[in-house]
């Protein structure tokens, strides 16, 4: 599984990481999304979808790639 983020669409409201925090993390600069795991291991992939799916902008992606 792979995440990836829309940067344009993040607006920083943290659910991601909140929800998934060994697969989000926030930028200190602005807030913003930082994915720390963009291949997910296979424990950390129920965690990596709810963390996308927290995501009010929707600019959170998860694939099976």
């Amino acid at each position: 599984m792979k995440v990836r983020a829309d940067e344009n669409r993040c607006q920083g409201h943290g659910l991601c990481n909140m929800t998934a925090p060994d697969v989000f993390d926030l930028s200190d600069e602005d807030g913003h999304v930082v994915i720390r795991t963009p291949e997910v291991p296979p424990e950390l992939e129920d965690d990596a979808a709810r963390g996308a799916e927290a995501c009010p902008e929707i600019a959170l992606s998860v694939t099976d790639e």
